[in-house]
């Protein structure tokens, strides 16, 4: 059989050392937030997200033999944070959009899809959710509406200066740091919530979503995070790849089918929507990242943390301080909302934000979405007379 050659191959690859831990570090500044964000405004389950998200790791880590990193779906993510999705539409959406890139990559369809959505709607796409996210970060600074106490502006204040000094930092991560400030915070507030930590075998339980909750999730956020998928999950992160591990191939179809995997099997046990990423990737690889042995490592620590703690770390996140939660939810939109800097022409500068505005303006991403599609395509397609259209800004 290949597989075994294949498995024994990546663990000799695996190399575990100080630079390789703190490699896997470089993406919990996206992952925690918007996990921590889910278990606590949606009520997703901390516990069984952590755990398949160590599972893939595990999995990913076996797969490739670089730092893929496996990340949130970030648009379901902003949508299920901005409009109050269940947790079963979350996991519906995850699973829609899993299938989708599934058929993409078993079919080799991906290239050309990647080519049929136009990168600038993508790009608006990612600055509408990018956005959302602050503006839901700020507003739930603002919604302590208290200036001194374990949650109040004045935390938000000096989280957000945590941000700023420690943004380049490769030592110490802005995210671990106010995800462990945040947990002392908490048993500050509501010391109860330490006493409710505790040991215990715990494993994921069977919770699938019903038929009702794609058809709901679908136009919310399984549809938006499509093309982000396909481009930023898929496409984006094979040329990063080639391009920091020239030595190391990485396909498209084989990235494709195994974002496609993910969701189809942990949608059913409560796992967060998840999928690879560019982002990711480059986080883990600033941080030091070198090899497998990153994931896997990674890997190994969430599920070891889920299965010990389980269920009781959902009280922790319920009273994890909104104050810092928001201010992490905010630098994380703002990262995502950046990518639109490479859209320098005229044409694609306007169909990026025309998308992005629609989006957040009727707080309905798939409307937005078409509206910028259909403009692209019209430039395209000479149906409009631009001067100097194409001209950089």
């Amino acid at each position: 059989m290949r597989v075994i050659p294949h498995v024994q191959s990546a663990l000799r690859t695996a190399r575990l050392d100080r630079s390789e831990i703190a490699g896997s570090l470089g993406d919990m500044g996206t992952f925690l937030p918007l996990l921590v964000g889910m278990a606590a405004q949606n009520g997703l389950n901390f516990a069984a997200a952590l755990f398949f998200a160590g599972l893939f790791n595990l999995v990913t880590g076996v797969i490739f033999s670089i730092p893929m990193a496996v990340q949130p779906m970030k648009a379901i993510a902003a949508v299920a944070l901005t409009q109050g999705l269940t947790v079963r539409e979350i996991l519906a959406a995850g699973a829609t959009v899993s299938l989708v890139i599934l058929v993409l990559g078993l079919t080799g369809l991906i290239d050309q899809f990647n080519r049929a959505i136009p990168k600038s709607v993508v790009r608006g796409l990612q600055l509408a959710v990018g956005l959302s996210l602050l503006m839901k970060g700020i507003q739930m600074v603002a919604a302590t509406k208290t200036w001194i106490a374990p949650d109040s502006y004045l935390t938000g204040a000096v989280a957000a200066l945590v941000v700023l000094a420690l943004f380049f930092s490769r030592k110490a991560p802005a995210a671990l740091i106010l995800f462990g400030a945040g947990i002392l915070l908490a048993i500050w507030k509501e010391p109860h919530v330490a006493t409710s930590l505790g040991l215990g075998f715990t494993l994921p339980s069977w919770d699938p979503p019903h038929p009702a909750d794609f058809i709901t999730a679908f136009p919310k956020a399984a549809l938006p995070q499509i093309p982000l998928t396909t481009l930023n999950s898929v496409i984006a992160v094979c040329a990063l790849a080639t391009e920091l591990f020239p030595d190391r191939k990485t396909e498209p179809r084989k990235v494709a089918v195994s974002v496609g995997l993910m969701n189809l099997i942990g949608a059913w046990f409560g796992a967060m929507p998840m999928c690879h990423g560019a982002g990711g990737l480059a986080g883990q690889y600033r941080f030091g990242a070198r090899t497998n042995g990153s994931i896997l490592f990674l890997g190994a620590a969430k599920i070891a943390v889920a299965i010990l703690f389980g269920s009781s770390i959902m009280a922790l996140c319920r009273a994890f301080p909104a104050s810092v939660l928001g201010i992490l939810l905010a630098f994380s939109g703002m990262e995502l909302a950046l990518v639109v800097r490479d859209q320098t022409r005229r044409t694609d500068a306007f169909s990026a934000l025309l998308t992005a505005g629609v989006c957040l303006a009727l707080n309905n991403i798939f409307l937005g979405f078409s509206l910028g599609l259909l403009l692209t395509w019209c430039l395209r397609l000479g149906l409009f007379r631009v001067e100097a259209a194409d001209a950089d800004l």
